[in-house]
């Protein structure tokens, strides 16, 4: 805003605000200063010159200004329902607008700093010249600043404290406020150019904000929070004219220390009291206050309420490490800044309001959950236990939780290890930690591209343990075989429990979280495919490194953050749209400008048909599966899809979860150490340690599902669900070899089921069960049978004569021993002749089994009777 423009009167003091007067201004400067120069030898008509060149121009930048993250009560509404989490400042410092400063405090600035302040034009040339005469005298410039003239030094000085580079800074500020004439001269002139663009209430309200207060504290807001615990707007006369006080000698007159023997507690804070009073007999001088108030003003006692600001995450409570999650997106995003350095400094000096995805009310019951089920400290086992939720088809971060004790500081963090900096849910570049193996979690992902590769739920894999697992397709690394491993590659599942079906199928490997039948599946898959679908759902290793995708890396083996399978988790749920955690909802400058901040991006990582595959098994997991006991404690319950995770020796236990809405990951964890417990030879409050996680995720879910809801998820095809049937190969008579080869190629599970007799010969395939031709389903179980090479078949001897018949079988090459029966016949044809012959004609059997044939014998039927009369009745 331009300057009023003000006539030159008679009194020296309003000369300056006339433009154009910048050689009276020299002349009169020259003459306020006129002592100092003197000792230079420097002639008026110099400093004159001198003065007209420098500067008047000063850039006002921003302040450094405390910034604020906070989390809400209503997503729909951040800014109405917001809570204060931290706050981070170098400098704390709120700016505020005049008319949110108190008439007490802009009276006493004036009447104590600059009482010509709305006459002069930017230099009181009485003060200056009175300050000048006292530079001379004692060696340094001493006072006669006009209030302008201070603000123009803080802006300088504030100029110089955002610098970046350290001697670069040190440099500008000893150059700022150096006790030289020339300085003050620069000062003056800049002072008379803000004095042209700027209203008085402009500049007053500057310098009010601009001032320190001391220490870290900038701002007559800040210092109203600080020392009274009110606002600028509401500052009693006394305390008003105490915080002014302060300004005149920062260290000196400053309230935070109640111990100093100069200006304490114990004597009333005697220096700031001389001071205050001063101020407040200047204001009575100049009218700014009436005989009454000074009195009571004079008569108060000074009684400072010290109020620190949260300052840094650790006052953040249990939402600290969701905070400190938040300075490492600041830090972290290009959005905030092209360097490192860049965003840091805009955050610490910015005056933001960054408003936050955190749901408290999800976040309370999470920390609850925790607290309840996983202590913070066990012996010397340093376990940890974490919780992240996101919002399905959003990625905003719902809960970020775990069950320890947030500090940064080396000395706090010694005294125990419920103390930590690591954020567990995150990954290194954004906590610190290097992840965790997901175990069998990290399944879902040979599940999708399971069902990607056009294989269905219910087709069976070859899921016998065994190390000999023979070749893995890998289209990035080539053929992988793990068979001279050592130790052998020889996959179970965790506990001693036994993969007892030779054969599961997809949907049952899924459901009972079968070791085998997933590294099955995989034998017919691409190791690196697997991958590539893991990262579709944005699935990365934690600590910044590639995936791995060997073969144990299908149930688990890579460390992930729990964030990270949380975001998979929800993309699952969103019918195979997975959406980045984003953080930050809103972000606003001091003055309520909204910035540009983080989005999230949503990516198809499997088509809905897929995703709606993956929904069914992972419902069946829930229901019927190794998630029951999560599934059946969540209330009010719908609709869930789940896995469950249990590393080697059970060292980490996992729940993941989701509705259509929230997606929550829970696991109890080894954080640290090499001395950590099997969790289920341990127990936490009771409980067997690796089963707390069925009662952590249902608390949060129940809460989760009565907030959000959740729908139905899509119906999955049958086509997805049901394995085609395909015949059985016909493998009679081939060698066992050539008939595992065939019936394996075909999609089928071959077993040899031994030796039988039969007329096929020796060492080739008698019969198979399914046998040849018969429909099955991919991946079933076919079993073939080699012949013995003794087997003769039943010869056919129906319709003839016993005596026949007999003669053939007992003949060789048959030599069977013969039984008979007879059955009554009507029909006179078949009378002595054979009817039947068990087992039957084609049947195979070996020298001297029994037969038994059936002998035809007449039985003349009995006559017929005469039907009696109907009569009419």
């Amino acid at each position: 805003m331009s300057a009023k423009n003000r006539t030159v009167s008679g009194a020296l003091g309003g000369f300056l605000g006339l433009v154009g007067m910048s050689a009276v201004a020299g002349i009169l400067v020259t003459a306020a200063v006129a002592p100092a120069v003197a000792l230079s030898g420097m002639a008026a008509t110099n400093t004159i010159n001198v003065f007209d060149s420098l500067p008047e121009y000063l850039s006002i930048d921003r302040l450094s200004q405390k910034s604020n993250i906070y989390a809400s009560t209503n997503s729909e509404d951040p800014v109405g329902t917001r809570v204060l989490l931290a706050s981070f400042y170098e400098q704390n410092r709120v700016d505020v607008a005049s008319d949110a400063i108190s008439q007490f405090a802009k009276d006493a600035a004036i009447a104590g700093e600059d009482p010509r302040f709305m006459e002069h034009g930017g230099v009181d040339i009485q003060s200056s010249f009175n300050g000048a005469v006292q530079t001379l005298a004692g060696g340094g410039t001493r006072g006669g600043s006009s209030i302008t003239q201070q603000y123009v030094k803080n802006v300088l000085i504030q100029k110089c404290e955002v610098m970046t580079d350290a001697d670069a800074a040190k440099s500008c500020y000893a150059d700022a406020t150096k006790p030289t004439a020339d300085r003050k001269l620069r000062e003056m002139r800049l002072a008379i150019g803000i004095e042209k663009k700027y209203e008085k209430a402009d500049i007053l309200r500057g310098y009010l904000n601009i001032a320190g207060y001391g220490g870290t504290v900038y701002g007559i807001e800040a210092a109203a929070n600080y020392y009274f615990n009110t606002t600028a707007l509401n500052l009693t006369l006394p305390q008003a004219a105490s915080l002014v006080a302060i300004v005149n000698n920062p260290v000196k007159f400053q309230l935070d220390h109640p111990d100093s023997e100069t200006n304490g507690a114990a004597n009333g804070y005697a220096a700031n009291k001389v001071r205050r009073d001063y101020i407040l007999d200047e204001m009575l001088k100049y009218d700014k206050i009436v005989q009454a108030d000074y009195d009571a003003a004079i008569a108060a006692p000074i009684e400072p309420v010290i109020t620190v600001p949260s300052t840094g995450c650790q006052t953040a409570g249990d939402n600290a490490f969701f905070c400190d999650y938040v300075t490492k997106v600041l830090k972290n995003d290009p959005t905030f800044g092209a360097t490192e350095e860049e965003r840091i400094d805009n955050f610490t000096r910015g005056g933001f309001d960054v408003y936050t995805t955190l749901d408290v009310d999800l976040q309370a019951t999470s920390v609850a959950a925790l607290n309840a089920s996983v202590p913070k400290v066990v012996d010397d086992w340093n376990v940890g236990g974490v919780v992240s939720s996101v919002k399905v088809g959003t990625g905003a971060i719902l809960v970020m939780a775990q069950n320890k004790d947030y500090s940064q500081d080396p000395a706090v963090q010694a005294t125990g290890t419920n103390y930590t900096s690591l954020n567990y849910n995150t990954d290194h570049a954004y906590g610190g930690s290097n992840g965790f193996q997901p175990g069998s979690t990290y399944k879902v992902f040979t599940l999708a591209e399971w069902l990607k590769e056009g294989h269905a739920l219910t087709e069976r894999v070859d899921s016998r343990r065994k190390s000999n697992w023979g070749n893995f397709q890998d289209s990035c690394n080539g053929v992988q075989n793990y068979d001279n491993d050592s130790p052998p590659f020889n996959p179970r599942n965790d506990g001693g429990s036994s993969e007892s079906n030779p054969n599961y199928s997809a949907l049952q490997a899924t459901t009972g979280s079968i070791n085998t039948g997933f590294i099955g599946m995989a034998k017919k898959l691409d190791l690196c495919g697997i991958r590539k679908t893991a990262e579709n759902f944005g699935v990365h290793r934690a600590d910044g490194s590639v995936l791995d995708q060997g073969a144990s890396s299908v149930i688990g083996t890579n460390e992930i953050a729990p964030l990270t399978m949380a975001v998979a988790f929800a993309g699952i749920a969103n019918n195979g749209m997975t959406c980045s955690p984003i953080a930050i909802t809103k972000m606003l400058s001091s003055d309520g400008t909204e910035l540009p901040i983080p989005k999230s991006t949503c990516t198809q990582s499997v088509e809905p048909a897929v995703a709606a595959g993956m929904q069914y098994a992972m419902q069946t997991v829930m229901t019927n599966g190794t998630a029951r006991s999560s599934n059946g404690a969540t209330s009010p319950r719908l609709p869930m899809i789940g896995k469950t995770g249990t590393t080697d020796s059970a060292k980490d236990t996992w729940m993941s979860g989701a509705t259509t809405q929230v997606a929550t990951v829970v696991g109890v964890v080894n954080v640290g150490g090499s001395n950590w417990k099997n969790q289920r030879t341990h127990t936490f409050f009771g409980k067997q340690a690796s089963n707390v996680r069925h009662t952590i995720w249902p608390k949060i879910m129940s809460a989760a599902n009565a907030k959000y809801g959740g729908d139905e998820f899509p119906e999955a095809s049958s086509s997805v669900i049901n394995a085609v049937a395909v015949p059985v190969p016909d493998v009679r008579g081939k060698s066992m070899a050539e008939a595992k080869t065939t019936i394996e190629a075909a999609g089928f599970l071959f077993v040899d089921g031994g030796v039988t007799s039969s007329e096929m010969p020796a060492g080739t395939v008698a019969n198979t069960d399914p046998a040849g031709g018969a429909a099955s389903t991919r991946g079933a179980t076919v079993t073939a049978f080699s012949s013995d090479g003794t087997g003769v078949v039943i010869p056919a001897v129906i319709g003839k004569t016993e005596a026949d018949a007999r003669a053939t079988l007992t003949a060789a090459p048959y030599g069977f021993s013969v039984a008979k029966t007879e059955e009554a016949t009507a029909d006179k044809a078949q009378d002595g002749k054979v009817m039947a012959i068990q087992p039957g004609v084609g049947a195979v059997g070996r020298p001297g089994d029994g037969v038994t044939i059936v002998i035809g014998k007449y039985t003349e039927p009995a006559p017929a009777t005469a039907a009696p009369d109907k009569k009419n009745g």
